[in-house]
């Protein structure tokens, strides 16, 4: 017999938690799989200069994904407390607001974006060999702003509407499309860094426009696109709900590129082929907490709404349980895999795969704090209070970060950048823990 649906409203054990949230953890860890492929082809096909190129220009990418990151789990927030609270019409219209926003936003972003590429590359200090591998791969993965907007935000909506495997069978199809494009374009056509670009819009638009018209047409669960208002009320709680979301995925490119601008000086475009190997690889390992993070959120959202605070604390602690465990697991497993999974990337160069692999071990130190950092901002986001989650995301992302990679490679040269990330987690854990326990009265987790 199929399993029963689970609604937001039940009452969660151990096993009942993990069925619910085990869709969006699959789901991230099949969106870190295909930029996993991204890389692979990359650097396996097109070579070392191109996926370094393709590294020092991603982070300014990413700066833009911001935007729908921070609507589509702010605006996750409160449609899930106002499903709690009862209201389903107001849910439903602050649901289709904040997507017809992210359309709009996203189509304006991906045209400013194209226009300053090239000397946002040159800023970013890519040389006459890199810079037209940025340039090229930087506008074209433009082009799937918009889309890949919508994905993001559906991934977090749908959990809200009750339909969590949607998002994670959605990012199945875009992972699959990806990866055949890959193969098809870099490996078959060797159309090089143009044909990964282009292989990742068009996944974009899958896991984007699919769900899009799911939503548009009469569906059977609990939100559905349709007729809305101006509220500006609600675009700024959105806003503020999801500013710790907002922060991250800011900070993260930003320190990237000072991460690339350090390695450039200190080991020169091997270091930056190393660091693009952490940040191709590593997500699949963080991508269980955030996975995870994403998948919970809407319960504990609901529930705030709802006022039952004995199932947040149920919640609460058993998520506590959870994330614990997976950070010592998958510190085990990225600690031990280092040597495999650099070399799939960079096996054909010695040298490089030596720094790959050091750095690699070094780099996973870090997941023992990370699970805790990133499930407490995602929970305070939860709960709506948008300024705790944004001061442990910018503690965490932006300012140990900062300070630990300007000040360690100092002492410890080119260790240091690597050390730079265990460092920044470990002080963000404290500011976490701190404020766990300071608002645990006022919520009654």
């Amino acid at each position: 017999m199929p399993q029963a649906s689970i609604t937001l409203s039940e009452h969660f054990n151990y096993k009942k938690l993990l069925r619910f949230t085990v869709p969006s953890v699959a789901m991230m860890l099949f969106t870190s799989i295909y930029y996993i492929v991204d890389g692979f082809f990359i650097s396996n096909f097109v070579g070392a200069t191109p996926f370094a190129a393709v590294n020092l220009i991603m982070p300014f990418v990413m700066v833009f994904d911001a935007v729908g990151f921070m609507i589509g789990a702010g605006g996750t927030a409160l449609v899930s407390k106002t499903l709690g609270e009862g209201n389903t019409k107001k849910a439903n219209e602050i649901f289709s607001l904040l997507i017809y926003l992210l359309i709009a936003s996203g189509v304006v972003l991906s045209i400013a974006a194209i226009i300053f590429m090239e000397p946002i590359a040159r800023l970013l200090g890519a040389d006459e060999q890199m810079l037209p591998h940025s340039v090229r791969y930087g506008k074209i993965v433009m082009l799937g702003l918009m889309p890949y907007y919508l994905q993001s935000a559906f991934q977090s909506f749908s959990v809200s509407a009750e339909r969590h495997k949607m998002g994670l069978y959605m990012t199945l199809a875009a992972g699959v499309c990806n990866m055949v494009l890959d193969a098809l374009f870099i490996g078959v056509f060797r159309q090089g860094v143009e044909g990964a670009a282009t292989a990742t819009v068009i996944s974009q638009c899958v896991g984007g426009f699919i769900p899009l018209i799911y939503f548009l047409a009469p569906n059977k669960s609990l939100l559905r696109l349709g007729k809305t208002h101006w509220d500006p009320r609600a675009v700024l709680k959105a806003c503020t709900n999801g500013a710790s979301e907002f922060v991250t995925n800011i900070s993260f490119p930003l320190v990237n590129m000072l991460y690339n601008f350090q390695l450039m000086k200190l080991a020169g475009e091997k270091g930056v082929a190393a660091f693009g190997v952490l940040m191709y690889t590593a997500f699949i390992f963080v991508a269980v907490f955030v996975g995870y993070s994403i998948g919970s959120a809407p319960l504990f959202g609901y529930n705030l709404g709802a006022q039952n605070r004995d199932q947040l604390h149920n919640l609460f602690k058993k998520s506590m349980v959870i994330v614990g465990t997976a950070c010592v697991v998958l510190t085990a497993l990225a600690v031990g895999g280092a040597h495999p999974i650099c070399r799939l990337y960079v096996g054909y160069d010695a040298e490089l795969l030596a720094l790959s692999q050091r750095a690699y071990r070094i780099f996973s130190v870090s997941l023992l704090c990370c699970g805790f950092n990133i499930f407490a901002s995602a929970f305070f986001t939860a709960l709506g209070n948008g300024r705790v989650s944004a001061a442990i995301s910018f503690s965490r992302t932006l300012l140990f970060q900062t300070l630990a990679v300007l000040t360690l490679p100092l002492l410890f040269g080119v260790d240091g950048v690597w050390f730079a990330n265990d460092v920044a987690e470990v002080a963000a854990l404290a500011v976490s823990i701190f404020f766990l326990i300071q608002q645990r009265k006022k919520y009654g987790y």
